[in-house]
């Protein structure tokens, strides 16, 4: 068998001179999106710690009000908020929404019309489905390699490796969402003689708006999981506290900060939660 490793298929070399072609020909690219990432982030960021926190934790509970009817949710959004400003990690949480919150807009921002354009092209999602595939399945550490060759240390980088790491779901669900839309549904717009894009806004849209909701919960819920992987790079937020536990073996810190991104999660989900009726 000395034969079939001695001629080792060279990914590893292939992988490194796209990337080195990529950074001698694309250095203008990389910048432009890193000057326009940067720019997003530090206004969210400018959103969430200008005012005061009572005013950001007032403005999250009207939010799930707003969305859950429900005064009990709202009570434990404030409550969640309280106890995190309480442990001393508000200016990390808001670090950390501003990586959530910006995420969510780039991913949806690309995933939602991708799924839309996939759900009517079947051959075109079949050839990206072994995209999405490896973009799931990668270790998410090796997001980390090229985000630092292109965009340095900080907050870009780690959000770049998030947007990888997680864009393939509201692709997915989005997708899911269109598709199932019943036929029936589908042939009575279209005999009372509704476009094509008729359809699409008021018949399959409408149908799917609860995945494509779904999907946007598994976009905030999967970029909380990139929070600590992003700290490694540089990313402020709830990791930094995490990682430094992990250097000094400082349970009581580690359990602390973590416990505050379960938190996090947990209010998150119950705010965005859509329940089938």
């Amino acid at each position: 068998m000395e034969w079939l490793t001695d001629n080792k298929i060279p990914i590893g070399d292939y992988a490194e001179w796209v990337f080195d072609l990529l950074q001698t020909y694309g250095a203008w690219f990389f910048d432009g999106l890193s000057d326009g990432m940067e720019a997003l982030i530090d206004g969210i960021l400018w959103v969430l710690q200008s005012p005061h926190p009572l005013i950001i934790i007032a403005l999250f509970a009207g939010l799930t009000w707003a969305m859950q009817r429900s005064w009990k949710l709202a009570g434990l959004v404030v409550l969640g908020f309280l106890f995190i400003m309480n442990q001393g990690y508000w200016e990390e949480t808001t670090e950390s929404l501003t990586l959530v919150l910006s995420a969510c807009v780039v991913c949806m921002g690309i995933g939602v019309p991708i799924g839309i354009a996939v759900a009517h092209r079947p051959r075109l999602y079949a050839g990206m489905r072994p995209v999405l595939d490896l973009m799931q399945t990668l270790p998410t550490f090796v997001y980390l390699i090229p985000a630092i060759v292109f965009f340095g240390i900080g907050m870009v980088p780690g959000l770049i490796a998030t947007v990888i790491f997680v864009l393939p779901a509201p692709i997915r669900l989005t997708h899911l969402g269109v598709t199932a839309t019943p036929k029936p549904l589908l042939e009575a717009a279209q005999a009372f003689g509704a476009t094509p894009r008729q359809v699409l806004w008021k018949v399959e849209l409408p149908y799917a708006f609860p995945q494509i909701m779904a999907g946007l919960n598994q976009t905030i819920m999967l970029s909380l999981s990139m929070v600590v992987i992003a700290a490694l790079v540089g990313a402020d937020g709830l990791g930094v506290p995490v990682v430094r536990a992990l250097n000094q073996v400082n349970t009581s810190l580690g359990f602390e900060s973590g416990f505050v991104i379960v938190v996090l999660a947990i209010l998150l989900d119950r705010m965005l939660r859509i329940d089938r009726k």
